[in-house]
């Protein structure tokens, strides 16, 4: 699902030259729930946009789902991840102004995809992670926990082959953490999604099918 060819990512200022990651190559199968982990700036969020067609590449190729990506427009690249990719935060990145059905529906607003049609498929986002009860709060009425969940939500409403995820247990407690876990091994286990989780715990690494390690822009395992 996922092909990364000889990576390198270089951060240029007027005086300062930073090398983020250096020749990674990394295949991500079809089905596969992947973690990555490495000191804070080591390179993770860094693979992790450039997966997600956020940020390029300095140099090196890319295919997601058998498609090369170096020739699309931004607007291509847009409707890309769109159809392919989900998405989830550390931080949630809900808006607060908007209800959580509404949050859950945002990514559909950029498909052809009835008003109708919208609120159905986010209400069965919603169930899935047990927050059909929930559909008319605001996130400010929310625990983290539940926050996640409307994020986890909103990254599955349009059905994506793949879900990135960046830190999505780090601003929880341990037990939320496991139950936010436990919602994406349903997803990998049950839906087949392929799933590339960056994270700092351990414990959570180790419940996914393959552990890759960076350290310095590396990759080291």
């Amino acid at each position: 699902m996922i092909t990364l060819q000889n990576i390198e990512k270089v951060y240029r200022t007027n005086t300062v030259e930073t090398l983020a990651l250096n020749s990674i190559s990394l295949d991500v199968a079809k089905g596969e729930f992947l973690s990555i982990m490495g000191p804070s700036g080591c390179g993770k969020s860094t693979l992790l946009n450039i997966m997600g067609l956020l940020d390029m590449p300095s140099k090196g190729d890319i295919k997601i789902a058998n498609q090369k990506t170096d020739h699309l427009s931004d607007k291509q690249l847009a409707h890309f991840r769109n159809q392919k990719l989900g998405f989830i935060f550390q931080s949630y990145h809900l808006i607060n102004d908007l209800q959580v059905l509404d949050n859950v529906e945002l990514p559909l607003l950029y498909r052809s995809v009835s008003a109708k049609e919208r609120k159905q498929l986010a209400t069965e986002a919603l169930e899935k992670v047990g927050l059909a009860n929930r559909v008319k709060h605001f996130p400010n009425q929310l625990s983290g926990g539940q926050k996640q969940r409307v994020a986890i939500a909103r990254a599955i409403v349009g059905r994506p082959e793949i879900i990135l995820a960046d830190e999505p247990t780090g601003n929880l407690d341990s037990a939320m953490g496991n139950e936010i876990m436990e919602i994406l091994m349903q997803l990998n286990q049950k839906d087949g999604t392929t799933i590339v989780m960056v994270t700092h715990d351990e414990n959570m690494a180790h419940k996914t099918h393959r552990l890759v390690r960076l350290f310095d822009g590396t990759q080291v395992q």
